[in-house]
């Protein structure tokens, strides 16, 4: 079936086509028809399989016609999302489709000023995208009313659970009309994803699209062996060897991405970093930089990376593994999208084999191993150009001061 055969307002079709788009991806094709119906959907599906697009069509076209029908003012549609960057990326996938369309979208949250927020609030909106913080921090002061949602959709449901945001969810139910459609979408499922949902939904479609391997075909995968004081030599030379390539490299921490973006300064590497320390301003500028490939290598942590869509990212570095087995698949998935070929590869030291068996089980196979033998691994040591971290310089210079001290002495 093809786009062109929905029945959705024609200039929504349009944009669909500018977009290069003729046939839905699976979770559009099982999610678009009940969504246009008004019924509430549950849908489980890997990152990277057009989830944005799957609620964003059907939705888009109900509200335009709702709103032609001359209905009354107020937000009727609510997206909640986990991060400032996942809020920013559904906001324009929503504009860009709904353009040429009676329909009005914007996007609240955190680390900017709340008075522009406020005033665009009150000129009006039919569709608003939020992190929760910021959200709850309207509602509290009568700044914004959810009184009139007709529609309210979860995304990376899974994603807002483990931030924390359980309680917010349920607590924002008080706020809403219990007369609503509700989507619920999550990357995956498990008990506590499953009771929240049900809590919230009413007579759902259920949608899981569930490949038999959770990474994409188009990506390949693979994992090294470097222990973790020699991470940062072998990413430089991956860097260099590839220098027109767009690489994302994942760590565990601020902390530590703050570390990786130093080491690749003082060997001349230009890079970046995303993580929630950053202002939101300089997030932005660092995500544009990125997406247009005047950056080409940004370092992120999981939280400001989650379901980031960026385009043309030739490879993903997990420099530390993840905590949990399932961030694995959401980090190599931000490379291979669509229709493109990725790579991924992942560093694993000595104190990370038990997580790499963690993920490796997860994916119900293990992960293919990329041999490094005993002299490639010294070779890429003694080639860094990090004097400062240059221990086989260090080392020569000790030999050369103890020569020097033994000749004096004869």
């Amino acid at each position: 079936m093809k786009f062109q055969s929905y029945r959705i307002y024609e200039g929504i079709k349009n944009n669909i086509a500018n977009l290069g788009y003729k046939k839905p991806t699976d979770i559009q094709y099982k999610s678009i028809p009940p969504i246009l119906k008004g019924d509430d959907v549950l849908a489980i599906a890997q990152t990277g399989t057009g989830k944005t697009a799957a609620f964003a069509i059907p939705v888009l076209h109900l509200l335009h016609q709702r709103k032609a029908a001359n209905r009354t003012e107020g937000v009727k549609c609510l997206v909640m999302a986990p991060t400032h960057e996942l809020a920013l990326q559904i906001d324009s996938v929503f504009h860009t489709l709904g353009e040429n369309t009676s329909i009005s979208t914007f996007c609240i949250h955190g680390g900017v000023d709340q008075q522009p927020q406020i005033k665009q609030l009150n000129d009006g909106v039919d569709i608003l995208v939020a992190t929760p913080g910021r959200m709850f921090d309207l509602v509290s002061q009568g700044a914004l009313s959810l009184r009139r949602i007709e529609i309210l959709i979860l995304d990376e449901a899974d994603h807002m659970l483990d931030l924390g945001f359980i309680k917010d969810i349920r607590d924002l139910m008080r706020y809403l009309p219990k007369r609503r459609q509700t989507l619920f979408f999550s990357a995956t499922i498990n008990e506590t994803i499953k009771e929240l949902a049900y809590s919230l939904v009413t007579n759902p479609i259920r949608i899981q699209i569930s490949p038999k391997d959770p990474v994409a075909k188009n990506i390949d995968h693979a994992v090294a062996f470097i222990e973790m004081d020699d991470k940062r030599f072998f990413l430089e030379e991956m860097i260099k060897q590839n220098p027109e390539k767009k690489i994302l490299v994942f760590v565990r921490t601020k902390v530590r991405a703050e570390r990786v973006l130093k080491a690749m300064e003082r060997v001349g590497i230009n890079t970046d970093t995303i993580h929630s320390d950053k202002p939101q301003v300089d997030r932005e500028i660092t995500m544009k930089h990125f997406r247009s490939g005047t950056l080409k290598v940004l370092i992120a942590t999981d939280v400001s990376a989650r379901g980031i869509d960026i385009p043309n990212v030739e490879y993903v570095i997990n420099y530390d593994l993840p905590e949990t087995a399932e961030n694995y698949v959401h980090r190599v998935g931000r490379t291979g999208r669509g229709t493109q070929k990725g790579q991924a590869l992942s560093f694993c030291s000595t104190e990370e084999k038990e997580i790499l068996a963690e993920i490796e089980t997860n994916l119900g196979k293990p992960i293919q191993r990329m041999a490094i033998s005993k002299n490639d691994y010294r070779l890429t040591l003694e080639m860094t150009t990090d004097i400062k971290n240059d221990w086989q310089a260090l080392l020569d210079q000790e030999e050369a001061y103890i020569a020097k001290k033994k000749k004096s002495r004869r």
